[in-house]
């Protein structure tokens, strides 16, 4: 069989969306995901073993996409601002930089995919509640006004400075979730969105949050398991597994971070890159997901809300247009475990690591500013 033959057989297979963590909208691109499956004629035999190990994983939705009964529309991408000095921000801990993009692009395969740069306002009007100069996309059955309500209590919880114990995890359900390494403007079909090295996956963004909270004397420690690998199927279930055995070694942990990266992509198969300029460099928008309460398996759903929302409004503060609105929806990921957890996308499948780690760091940067704040 040859390869264009192999992609379009491919392209039945659902599974497709849950390896490539693509938006709900995914099934009138799936010819164009299949390609991930490699080339057939350069090694039919690993192919092959793709296409088996897709097929015995079940169809999941991406992170990010919306839920039917979401009330208002995501918030368009637009051009992005030029970017202003912010004087609540500080500088970042100096740091060994991520691979930048290469000084002369490589030349595009004949199949390149198209990379589009956007820029994510914040939402306003109903469906949208005011968490500072940010915002939170409310997606569940609750009126905004018992939202606005939630989030005007502030933190539901403080962290002790210069702590010997942990205060903060950060982990990765799904750890091998990758990004582009180089700035082409393409990318490649066969490229399947997945590494386990770590040098290159979620674990370098969390790696460089961690020590920007430590540089800041907030205890902070991170796995790196790859709770996705070899099998991506049980995942959060694997997770939940490691987040509670670091709760039950350090109960003094108050904040748990999923870190993980978007993908987004228009049905003509171009992929967008959320991205904002700062004075560090180009950085990736961000996206925190907090988990809505459904029939008492997060009853804690307020406190995470709580925290969501001072985190929004104080990234928001340091570093204008970093983030995408708090998506609140009727999503699980674990945010049962403590009062303080929440998911983070860090970008998405198009924007370089090098983007990704500086969206990773100013993240981070904020956060101690707000978990410094309550301390006692």
């Amino acid at each position: 069989m040859g390869r264009w033959g192999v992609r379009l057989a491919a392209a039945g297979l659902m599974a497709v969306t849950a390896w490539c963590g693509v938006t709900a909208n995914a099934l009138p691109r799936l010819a164009g995901w299949a390609v991930t499956l490699g080339s057939w004629g350069r090694n039919p035999a690993a192919a092959m073993a793709a296409v088996q190990q897709l097929a015995e994983e079940s169809p999941v939705v991406s992170e990010t996409s919306a839920p039917e009964s979401s009330p208002s529309p995501e918030p368009q991408p637009s051009a992005a601002p030029t970017p202003a000095a912010s004087p609540a921000a500080t500088p970042l801990p100096e740091a060994t930089p991520a691979p930048g993009p290469a000084a002369t692009p490589a030349p595009a395969p004949e199949d390149a995919g198209s990379i589009r740069t956007t820029f994510y306002e914040q939402g306003s009007g109903d469906g949208y509640i005011p968490a500072g100069t940010g915002s939170i996309k409310n997606s569940t059955s609750l009126a905004d006004s018992q939202v606005a309500d939630i989030i005007s209590r502030g933190m539901p919880f403080g962290i002790e400075l210069h702590s010997d114990e942990p205060q903060v995890l950060i982990m990765h359900t799904h750890a091998t979730e990758t990004y582009e390494l180089a700035d082409n403007g393409w990318y490649d079909p066969d490229f399947t969105c997945r590494s386990t090295d770590n040098a290159v996956n979620m674990t370098a963004v969390g790696a460089e949050m961690v020590r920007v909270l430590n540089a800041a004397g907030i205890n902070t420690v991170q796995d790196t398991t790859l709770h996705d690998y070899p099998s991506y199927n049980g995942s959060y279930e694997r997770s939940n597994e490691t987040v509670r055995g670091w709760l039950e070694k350090y109960p003094s942990i108050k904040v748990v971070l999923d870190v993980h990266r978007d993908a987004i992509e228009q049905e003509d198969g171009t992929r967008l890159k959320p991205t904002l300029q700062t004075e560090e460099g180009p950085a990736a928008q961000v996206m925190i997901i907090c988990g809505a309460d459904n029939g008492g398996n997060i009853p804690n759903y307020a406190q995470n809300l709580r925290f969501a929302a001072a985190w929004e409004a104080a990234m928001e503060a340091q570093t204008p247009g970093l983030t995408r609105p708090v998506m609140f929806a009727y999503r699980y990921y674990n945010q049962d475990l403590t009062t303080g957890s929440l998911l983070i996308e860090v970008g998405g499948h198009a924007n370089t690591l090098d983007e990704a780690v500086r969206a990773g760091g100013l993240a981070a940067r904020a956060l101690a500013t707000l978990l410094a704040g309550t301390a006692g």
